[in-house]
C-alpha cells in the first residue's frame, strides 16, 4: 500500500469536511462567549475563547478518530502497535501543557495579560496532536483557523480586544469636589473604571490612582484641558499598561 493509498484510506473527504465543520462550529461558539465577557468588560476577551473552544474542539476529535489506524490497521504499513493505548500519552499533553501557558500569563493592578498567548500555547499541542495522529487535513484547517482569527483580530480589533489600558494618578487639594468633575470627566472620555484606590493624606490632600479602558489611550492634549479647568489639581501622571 502506497503512501497515499493509506492517506486516503483512512478518512473519506466528507468526513474530513465534517471535522473542519466542527472547528468553524466551535470558533462561531467561542465568539459568541467571548463576545459577552467583553460586552462586561472582563479578562479573557474573543480571540482566548475563540482559540480554547477550537482547540478544545480539536483535541475532542482526535480522541474520537484519531487512532482509527489502531482499531482497523491491515496491513498497513504506517499502521501504529496494537494493543497499546495511544490516548494515555495524548491525555497527559493536554493536561501538562497548561503548566507551560501559566508561565506566560501575568496579573498587573487587576489587568491580566498572555491568556490569548497561553491558549495559542494551548492550541498548538492541539494541532501537534492532530498531526501526530495523521490527521493531516484537520490538524492544517485548524491551523489556519487559529492563524487567520489572530491576524484579523489583532489588526481589526472588537470590542475589549479594542481597548487601551492606563493607569491615572491625581494628587488634589480638595478630594470632595474633584470626585464629581473626576466622574463627569470619565464619561466625557468614555472610559470604564477597572481598578480604584482614593488614599487621603494628613496634609490635606487626596490621591487617586486608577486603572481604566478606553478604545484610544488618552492624549497629551485631553489631559492637559482637563488639568487646566481644575487648578486644584496639584500633581497627575499618566502611563499605558
Amino acid at each position: 500500500m502506497t503512501f497515499f493509498e493509506y492517506f486516503n484510506s483512512q478518512f473519506s473527504m466528507l468526513q474530513q469536511l465534517d471535522f473542519c465543520l466542527r472547528l468553524v462550529a466551535a470558533c462561531l461558539c467561542g465568539a459568541a462567549i467571548g463576545y459577552q465577557r467583553s460586552k462586561h468588560f472582563k479578562e479573557g476577551g474573543i480571540r482566548t475563547h475563540i482559540i480554547v473552544c477550537c482547540a478544545a474542539s480539536l483535541i475532542m476529535v482526535i480522541s474520537k478518530y484519531g487512532f482509527v489506524d489502531m482499531a482497523n490497521a491491515g496491513d498497513a504499513a504506517l499502521s501504529g502497535t496494537r494493543a497499546a493505548d495511544p490516548a494515555r500519552v495524548a491525555a497527559q499533553v493536554v493536561s501538562g501543557i497548561g503548566f507551560l501557558g501559566a508561565g506566560v500569563i501575568f496579573k498587573n493592578d487587576g489587568i491580566v495579560k498572555g491568556l490569548s498567548a497561553a491558549a495559542c500555547i494551548w492550541a498548538t499541542a492541539a494541532i501537534g496532536l492532530a498531526m501526530g495522529s495523521g490527521m493531516w487535513i484537520v490538524g492544517l484547517a485548524a491551523t489556519v483557523l487559529v492563524t487567520l482569527l489572530q491576524w484579523m483580530l489583532y489588526h481589526f480589533a472588537a470590542w475589549t480586544d479594542a481597548y487601551a489600558t492606563s493607569r491615572l494618578h491625581f494628587t488634589v487639594e480638595n478630594g470632595h469636589e474633584f470626585n464629581r468633575s473626576l466622574t463627569e470627566q470619565l464619561d466625557q472620555w468614555k472610559a470604564h473604571p477597572v481598578n480604584s484606590r482614593i488614599t487621603r493624606r494628613k496634609d490635606g490632600t487626596t490621591d487617586y490612582d486608577l486603572t481604566i479602558r478606553r478604545r484610544t489611550e488618552i492624549s497629551y492634549a485631553e489631559m492637559k484641558d482637563f488639568m487646566e479647568s481644575h487648578p486644584e489639581i496639584l500633581s497627575v501622571s499618566n502611563s499605558s499598561l
